[in-house]
């Protein structure tokens, strides 16, 4: 929240300026969990507890809530709510105070993702936290064995989901408390309520209690002791990390640790499952448990055989419960430090814990907790707010250009400034010297911290220099965001955990020098006999297909897992599948050694092998047009030639416009649902040093191959197109397609909008409050921006106003797609294996393996229509998709068309940087347009 002046502070029209834009405040906006907390200190902790019958519901919202008998298993009535709407609940509150709420639930088969709530008491969240809260579904391997191809490498298990009821109390997700909230209820009657953000839930009941405390170690030591329990005898139980029975996330799989012959089990030139964790075990929340069972009642030890060799200068920290309890109150916040080795840790230290374990099984789950760490990330999250803010303060004064010989005087204009930097200059450098004293060393981690404060020093020293080191102050606060994100990930792998009694002796952990030495010596010669590039199982003989794929071989692993559960069990055609380098797929086909069928073709490949008689017509399929039907006809667009089709799209994104919620209410602006109303917002940006961002070039929107993505939404929203007479002449010498050439460029010219910007970043700090991109930057923002979490939103584009009042909202596509060539040996099967690939339930399957191993970042953009409303996101944000994606056009490839998006990007240079008239610029290079479409027709003998 922006600082408010007093009046006494206003010294000039500037600050009146600054005044008034910080002033404006989010009314909507809750205050976090600690400022709830500290209203209601006095309160009491009343030991009742009050249970409301799911199935007792006073009111709901929306459609799909049912009532269902003896659900799942259950004893009793439940109610079922869906991934959207409200349902609500009466409770009457004899005795007034702090309740914990906990609830017992059941994860309804969804989209694979964590079930999200926002929780309400009397139709108010109580604080910001509540917005958002997460109930896991429990995952686990689907082998209880781990099986190996026929190459002798261990297959990673599948993860599937293992549903059951389950209580969980209303919990910080972000790792930053380690009690479950706490919520005030008054006497009298309560409206509590619940609604769907994600995902649906079955819902026995609620419940308001209290959670007992938990005791320190020595109190239980104590209890032991005067209960005569005594410690076990001869018992040494080891569980191997990567049988774990339940997980809070798919992304929790079993691992492959090469790095030391100790790791067990161990294999010099095989793929071995040994391991778990890793990267992948690093987000606050996310736990692993492991069954065991001890034949005799006593007091044991617990070890663990870890290696933490990622965060050097920090520790990772772990809590631990055994049985669904903290057995003492030390288990909360269990640290890991670094260490390049794997070693064995006992739990404990020098004087080990002793845990009190009944003869039978039991559980130990391991959860990533931000511990002691979780106040330094706080403390850092508040200065980055805090430097946020004095840099658009600062912004408004100097603009991003500032004048280097020019003393703008902040330290008057800006009356706290000084006092801002100092302040911040200590906090951080507190934060620092508490990391560097609790880890014994100086790292990368704090050298982020110290940069900060030395800077701040100067500028608070010397305020005549702030303007001309703005641009390193901005990358020093991005380092503070880096930083943030870096030290809430907190990885740790284990090999093995053993529960033993106090008088065993544990494994060594490191390998000696000859086993070593061995290791080093089998790895060199298994390089020259083991094939890594082939995914999977290589067998032969039979009908069979062969596949080259260019992404990661993660990506390759997911899809060689579902080929082998589902495509070759049921057609009974084997899949050689190859992970290839990109620009390959050429010299290959050329050469006659290319493959049947390509993944991830760009969107210009399969005209221009079509054209050459290297691609396989689709259309000569008889169930084509039930496969066309999958997708979007702005998917197909991209491959259609000569009344062919030569590939299946498989990826189609389109652009979105993403606006920060807070500033654009600071600023007292609405998101545009027209360009007008663009023109209208770019003044009031402009006059605070803002900046409306429209994409130039990006990955997926090269500028040398593909129209850029702006001009192509304009044009389609006039009623424009690229060409005409059948792909034989360009149709941008229209008269629409001049003004629109026109005013996409006056953005630059008139309005001076940057020809390069690091949209994401300059969107995190504020600089570029909203702007059009492509709608895979949300995953980018979801997880490399928590510090902006719930304050940005995205929606359609701005549109063109039609003649009849409508608003025109088109924009362009970007595909990829899979193709077969023409030289396929087995057409039929290829066919099979492209049906099989883009078919929905595939899709589905494969979009949210690739989420659940890599997170929320590798989110799917597939093209399949179906499959995309299946994956997991939020029921509001896939709306808007589907809202903006009923407006998406594809652009035709022709031949010679590669020099449509190139051309066109020179005309927009030779306007912007040498104010080259745009009617001129755009007519000249026409020319070139229709001279290279004439000559690949003529060179490829097609009709003029």
């Amino acid at each position: 929240m922006w600082a408010i002046y007093s009046s006494s502070q206003r010294g000039n029209g500037d600050v009146q300026a600054i005044s008034d834009f910080a002033a404006v405040t989010d009314s909507d906006a809750k205050d976090g969990y600690g400022d709830y907390m500290q209203n209601y200190s006095n309160a009491d902790r009343p030991a009742a507890e009050i249970r409301i019958e799911g199935e007792q519901y006073a009111a709901i919202e929306g459609d799909g809530f049912e009532l269902a008998d003896e659900f799942q298993g259950l004893n009793g009535q439940a109610v079922l709510t869906p991934e959207s709407g409200t349902i609500s609940w009466k409770v009457q509150v004899d005795q007034p105070g702090l309740y914990h709420v906990r609830i017992h639930y059941f994860p309804i088969e969804g989209k694979s993702s964590a079930i999200e709530r926002e929780f309400a008491i009397n139709q108010e969240v109580p604080f910001k936290e509540a917005e958002i809260l997460l109930f896991d579904r429990y995952w686990g391997n689907r082998e209880d064995e781990i099986e190996r191809d026929n190459r002798g490498n261990d297959l990673r298990p599948r993860q599937i989901e293992k549903p059951a009821w389950q209580v969980a109390p209303l919990e910080d997700n972000e790792g930053y408390y380690d009690e479950p909230y706490l919520f005030y209820f008054g006497e009298g009657v309560h409206t509590i309520s619940m609604t769907s953000l994600r995902e649906p839930m079955a819902i026995d009941y609620i419940e308001l209690y209290q959670e007992p405390e938990t005791k320190s170690y020595e109190e239980r030591k104590a209890e032991y002791k005067a209960e005569g329990i005594e410690a076990a005898k001869g018992q040494f139980i080891v569980i191997q990390a990567e049988d774990a029975t339940l997980k809070s996330s798919p992304t929790l799989y079993p691992l492959s640790d090469r790095s030391s012959p100790a790791v067990t089990p161990y294999s010099a030139s095989k793929i071995r499952v040994n391991a778990i964790g890793g990267l992948n075990w690093k987000l606050p929340g996310q736990w692993v448990e492991w069954e065991f069972e001890v034949e005799e009642d006593g007091l044991y030890q617990i070890a663990l055989k870890r290696k933490q060799d990622q965060l050097r200068g920090v520790y990772a920290t772990r809590s631990i419960m055994i049985d669904g309890q903290y057995p003492f109150q030390e288990m909360k916040r269990t640290r890991f430090s670094f260490n390049m080795e794997w070693q064995t840790d006992v739990l404990g230290g020098d004087e080990p814990y002793l845990f009190h374990l009944t003869s039978g099984k039991h559980t130990i789950r391991m959860a990533v907790s931000l511990g002691e760490l979780a106040p330094l990330i706080e403390t850092i999250e508040s200065s980055v707010l805090k430097l946020n803010e004095i840099y658009r303060k600062i912004l408004l004064i100097t603009s991003n250009s500032p004048d280097p010989n020019r003393d703008y005087q902040l330290e008057k204009r800006i009356p706290d400034l000084i006092d801002v930097l100092r302040d911040q200059s200590g906090t951080i450098q507190a934060v620092a010297d508490y990391l560097e004293q609790s880890t014994g060393e100086k790292s990368d981690k704090v050298a982020v911290l110290h940069t900060m404060v030395r800077q701040l020093d100067e500028m608070a020293e010397r305020p005549e220099t702030i303007a001309n080191r703005l641009n390193t102050f901005k990358v020093n606060v991005g380092g503070l965001g880096t930083w943030i994100l870096t030290v809430r990930e907190q990885p740790l792998t284990l090999d093995y955990l053993i529960v033993a009694s106090p008088d065993s002796k544990l494994p060594k952990a490191k390998a000696t020098m000859l086993e070593k030495i061995k290791h080093e010596l089998g790895a060199y010669a298994a390089s020259y006999t083991e094939d890594y590039d082939s995914i999977g199982s290589t067998e032969e003989g039979g009908r069979s297909v062969t596949v080259w794929v260019t992404t990661g071989r993660d990506q390759a692993q997911v899809l060689k897992a579902l080929i082998d559960d589902t495509f070759t069990p049921d057609t009974n055609i084997s899949v050689h599948l190859r992970l290839v380098p990109g620009g390959i797929l050429l010299p290959a086909v050329l050469a006659g050694e290319g493959p049947d069928v390509a993944l991830q073709a760009g969107e210009d490949l399969p005209v221009n092998y079509a054209m050459r008689n290297a691609a396989a017509d689709l259309t000569a399929f008889p169930d084509f047009e039930e496969v066309a039907a999958r997708f979007r006809d702005s998917a197909i667009t991209p491959y259609a030639y000569d009344g062919g089709v030569y590939a299946l799209p498989e990826q189609q994104t389109f652009p979105m416009l993403f606006y920060r919620k807070d500033i654009l209410k600071e600023l007292e602006l609405e998101p545009p649902k027209t360009w007008q109303d663009v023109y209208n917002m770019i003044s009031v940006l402009q006059k605070h040093n803002m900046e409306f961002y429209l994409p130039i070039e990006s990955a997926a929107n090269n500028a040398t191959l593909v129209p850029n993505a702006a001009f192509a939404m304009l044009l389609y929203q006039n009623g424009g197109q690229f060409y005409q007479d059948n792909g034989m002449k360009s149709a941008l010498d229209s008269e629409i397609s001049m003004q629109v050439f026109k005013r996409w460029t006056q953005f630059y010219t008139n309005y001076k909008f940057p020809l390069q910007a690091d949209f994401p970043n300059r969107f995190r700090t504020g600089e570029m409050p909203i702007g059009i991109a492509d709608y895979t930057t949300y995953n980018m923002l979801t997880v490399m921006a928590p510090e902006i979490k719930g304050l940005w939103d995205f929606t359609i584009v701005p549109g063109t106003e039609r003649e009849d009042g409508s608003v025109n909202h088109e924009v362009a596509s970007h595909t990829t797609a899979v193709m077969m060539l023409d030289n396929a040996d087995d057409k039929d099967a290829a066919w099979s294996f492209m049906k099989w690939w883009t078919d929905k339930d595939t899709q589905i399957a494969y979009g949210r393996e690739l989420e659940g191993l890599l997170g929320e970042a590798a989110r799917y953009p597939t093209a399949n229509i179906e499959a995309l409303a299946q994956l997991p996101w939020p029921i509001k944000d896939f709306n808007n998709l589907e809202r903006q994606w009923q407006w998406v056009r594809g652009i035709p490839q022709v031949p010679g068309g590669y020099f449509t998006g190139r051309h066109l990007d020179n005309a927009f240079r030779r306007v912007v940087n040498q104010s080259e008239n745009p009617r001129e610029a755009l007519s000249d290079y026409i020319l070139y347009m229709n001279d290279e479409i004439a000559l690949k027709r003529k060179e490829f003998n097609l009709q003029n």
